[in-house]
């Protein structure tokens, strides 16, 4: 689909005329109006822009609607039908106001396009109506305090990576849960996500800001790093990197600026405590650096820790969770081998591990038919620039301004790392697998600008 999406539509070949007996079709404005709907669940569980409009595209198809064009931008969806050259064109859109991470819904709803894609199934469009309707109706895979105790572990496991102990460890989970408390209660409130990132930030920088002042031997940087790998939104930004290398570049700006909003939230957030700390006479160096542990196993357990974590905020079903978890043990692996043990730099370190995550992913992906982003979201958690990002913050809430922003200038080159890392590998496997013959594979060629 992805493929023949990329072709004119002139030279997309006609499906093939499906017999159903005692049927005369479903009706057009129906059959678009389920691929809408449809769309709407994957551009909700965070789907590429792409691939939701290569799944609308696959739902057309397989009711016999050829000449369809849909189209994906942040907030909104709309697909045309036109039957000929001489009909008039039936055209729906659908609007989406909420997102969230749910994998689970978002591997049913993949299911259900392969099932609608496959001839021997014969779903009807009654059954799919159904399916969907179960879809949005079935509860979370984890309740509601799981995904507290999985914020809390995600961030004892980040401090652990950065050299933290086991009361690091308490104190970064603690931190996080209290955060992560706090957001639900103004999410509950009716609150932009904005507040709630600058809510969530606070619980762990003042935990870490409490434990200089009482003068603990422990890394206050470590506890705040660790609290900030729970917040950071690697997530969107990986999916707003890959619509903008894949050609959506609205809703890739969409995205970005969605992560940005986020990003300044938890600023705002940090920079509050860590400015009253600061006065307070807390003793912050931002000019320390964080280290790591010396065992390997250590870190490649914590890594692994953090993925699992990850997974489970996520809503993954639990047959992905293990695979998406070793993937981030690779990943991890891949980026300590090259950085800590072989000095290469940190950024082209990611990016070799990201893109190995990516790959990874979308093999899986193929594997299974399924969306890869199960395999690879949580994967990358490992990866994330918490420590960067920290000491950036306390350098502009010291006046140190120079050296905080060559501190967040590198957080967003290792974001970025991460983001196309993903991609890239993405696409290496992609050309390597066989996808219909070489004349379909020219349809990934694009416009040269001039």
């Amino acid at each position: 689909m992805r493929t023949m999406l990329r072709m004119p539509v002139t030279e997309r070949p006609a499906p093939e005329p499906v017999h159903r007996p005692d049927e005369s079709g479903p009706a057009v404005p129906r059959v678009l109006d389920l691929t809408l709907r449809i769309g709407e669940l994957l551009l909700a569980g965070g789907e590429g822009a792409e691939d939701v409009e290569a799944a609308m595209f696959a739902v057309c198809r397989s009711y016999g609607l050829d000449r369809c064009e849909p189209n994906v931008t942040f907030t909104l969806l709309s697909i045309s039908h036109q039957p000929s050259l001489v009909d008039d064109p039936v055209t729906a859109s659908r609007t989406v106001r909420r997102r969230s991470p749910d994998y689970t819904r978002l591997a049913a709803v993949y299911q259900l396009v392969d099932d609608l894609s496959d001839d021997e199934t014969h779903v009807s469009l009654e059954e799919a109506y159904r399916r969907l309707a179960e879809i949005r109706r079935n509860r979370h895979p984890y309740p509601g305090w799981a995904l507290t105790l999985a914020s809390g572990l995600l961030a004892g496991a980040a401090s652990v990576l950065v050299g933290g102990g086991p009361l690091v460890f308490v104190s970064a989970a603690i931190g996080a849960m209290l955060g992560d408390r706090l957001a639900w209660l103004c999410a509950g409130r009716g609150l932009p996500e904005f507040y709630q990132f600058t809510v969530a930030a606070m619980p762990p920088a003042a935990i870490g800001v409490a434990l200089t002042l009482a003068h603990a031997d422990v890394k206050a940087s470590a506890v705040i790093t660790g609290g900030l790998f729970a917040l950071l939104p690697g997530r969107a930004l990986v999916a707003g990197v890959q619509d903008g290398l894949t050609g959506f570049y609205i809703t890739a700006s969409a995205r970005l600026l969605e992560v940005l909003y986020f990003f300044v939230g938890i600023v705002a957030g940090v920079l509050t405590v860590l400015y009253f700390g600061v006065h307070l006479g807390a003793n912050l160096n931002p000019d320390a650096a964080l280290g790591t542990s010396d065992e390997p196993l250590w870190q490649i357990g914590a890594s692994m820790t953090l993925s699992l974590a990850f997974a489970v905020l996520l809503q993954q079903e639990r047959s992905t969770v293990l695979m998406a978890t070793l993937n981030g043990g690779v990943a991890w692996v891949v980026y300590g081998a090259m950085h800590l043990a072989g000095d290469i730099s940190p950024v082209a370190s990611t990016t070799v591990a990201a893109g190995l995550v990516g790959l990874f992913g979308q093999l899986l992906a193929r594997y299974r038919f399924a969306s890869a982003l199960p395999y690879t979201t949580a994967a990358i958690g490992p990866l994330l620039p918490g420590s960067a990002t920290y000491f950036g913050l306390l350098g502009i809430a010291q006046n140190e301004v120079d050296s905080g922003l060559v501190s967040l200038t590198k957080a967003v080159a290792l974001a970025m790392a991460i983001a196309i890392g993903v991609n890239l590998g993405a696409e290496i496997s992609r050309i390597f697998l066989r996808i219909g013959s070489a004349e379909k594979r020219r349809a990934a060629k694009r416009t040269r600008g001039f």
